[in-house]
């Protein structure tokens, strides 16, 4: 079930830059357990134009809209989960959880037997709230600075 107001739908082409704004937003604006320079080199600016099409274009993308309006998404491809973003605005509110039963949902038809992701410090509870567990800690360097993250995965039944 959706929260309320909201509606799930794949994303399209014409879609693509309003991702990455709720990406940038997410990132930017959103609670943080990183810092500005942190947050500054996770991602400098909204990702937009053809490499980022091209991204989006290999994978399933789910968003969440309110008002005609995206305020989050995933992405998904063959058991990993690899963007999931709320708008600042709209977090907590339960978009991410009924983004992710779409997903899973998708996972599970697509005869998935694990979903994984690396999670950042914001996501891993949410990820935790879905059933999955932390395979490992992690510490990626982007742009001069660390940045911790977690590998995690469920097992779908």
């Amino acid at each position: 079930m959706e929260p309320a107001g909201v509606t799930l739908r794949d994303a399209g082409v014409a879609d693509h830059d309003a991702l990455g704004r709720v990406m940038f937003d997410a990132i930017h604006h959103g609670a943080s357990a990183y810092s500005k320079a942190e947050r500054a080199a996770w991602l400098s600016a909204p990702p937009q134009g053809p490499q980022w099409s091209a991204k989006l274009r290999g994978q399933q993308v789910i968003l969440a809209e309110r008002a005609g309006q995206v305020i989050g998404f995933m992405m998904r491809e063959r058991g990993y989960i690899d963007l999931a973003f709320i708008a600042a605005a709209a977090q907590g509110q339960g978009v991410f959880r009924a983004l992710y039963r779409q997903v899973e949902q998708a996972a599970i038809a697509a005869g998935e037997g694990r979903l994984h992701a690396h999670a950042s410090l914001m996501a891993r509870p949410a990820f935790e709230a879905m059933g999955f567990h932390v395979i490992a800690a992690e510490r990626v360097a982007r742009s001069g600075e660390y940045l911790d993250r977690f590998e995690m995965e469920k097992i779908l039944t």
